[in-house]
């Protein structure tokens, strides 16, 4: 996992990815809670590897869309365990799966606010 001093939400990195546009920022923003509690319901150590490592291989895409880097990185270490060869152990993925979800809360309540923050000032600055 990534440094716990590192940002939960890059907004700097949201507003290069919608080129500062409020609007869009706030969309992208939305989507990402939307992907979020999809994905989120199939990170589950009891289903098939596989189908737990492509959970996490998505959500870290929409998390990277955002700039939410610590829940990415939670995402692409579970995602890299699950498509091991080896056969990973209930443990091992309730672990991994853990370690998403310690990320999920603070990364939905951060994009909360800067959806809020651009949908009151329209701007990113």
């Amino acid at each position: 996992m990534a440094d716990n001093l590192e940002p939960v939400l890059d907004v700097a990195h949201l507003s290069a990815m919608t080129g500062g546009d409020a609007a869009l920022g706030v969309e992208i923003v939305d989507i990402f809670r939307q992907q979020t509690e999809m994905w989120v319901r199939i990170l589950d150590p009891a289903l098939p590897q596989g189908e737990w490592a492509d959970a996490a291989h998505s959500l870290k895409g929409t998390a990277l869309s955002v700039g939410a880097k610590r829940l990415a990185g939670a995402c692409g270490a579970a995602e890299t365990l699950g498509r091991s060869e080896a056969r990973v152990s209930p443990v091992q993925a309730g672990t991994a799966i853990a370690a998403i979800k310690d990320e999920i809360g603070p990364a939905i309540e951060a994009a909360a606010r800067v959806a809020h923050k651009l949908s009151v000032s329209g701007e990113f600055g």
